[in-house]
Formats: C-alpha cells, structure tokens, sequence
C-alpha cells in the first residue's frame, strides 16, 4: 500500500482508532484525515509516517472528510 500523505490535518476523538492498524500491526492509532493525491481520506500514522489508509473512499474537501469522521459517515476499508 502506497500513501502520499502529507501532515494530519485533523485529529479524530481518543477513542476512534484505526481497524486496519490494529489488525495489521497490533498498534491503537487514532483515526485522522490526511490529504493524498487522490484526495481526503481517514486514516493513521505513527512516527515513521503512514500506516494505514481506513476509509473506503476519498472525499473532495478537508471538511467533508471531517464531517464524515465526525458523524460516521464513512466506509471502512477491511483489506489494505
């Protein structure tokens, strides 16, 4: 799995950590929107950079990213 992303630009409640990160590495990173290429997507980071990418899908605008973290209206994505 290829990310380019850059900074978090916003992070998620404590609570909310990444499916995808657990599963695959064993780590509880919170859920945050990143920005790619391809567009705003949920997904985590620890220090070496990106771990996974979480949402099914991509969304055009930081805020819609952040309203669909905020409200759960997003996919989960459930293989990398």
């Amino acid at each position: 799995m290829s990310f380019s992303a850059t900074q978090p630009l916003s992070t998620a409640s404590a609570n909310a950590i990444g499916y995808l990160a657990l599963i695959h590495t064993g780590k509880r990173l919170p859920l945050q929107i990143y920005r790619s290429a391809a567009g705003h997507y949920i997904g985590t980071v620890d220090r070496d950079g990106p771990v996974s990418r979480e949402s099914a899908e991509y969304f055009r605008s930081y805020q819609a990213a952040e309203h669909a973290l905020a409200t759960g209206r997003w996919r989960q994505r459930i293989h990398p």
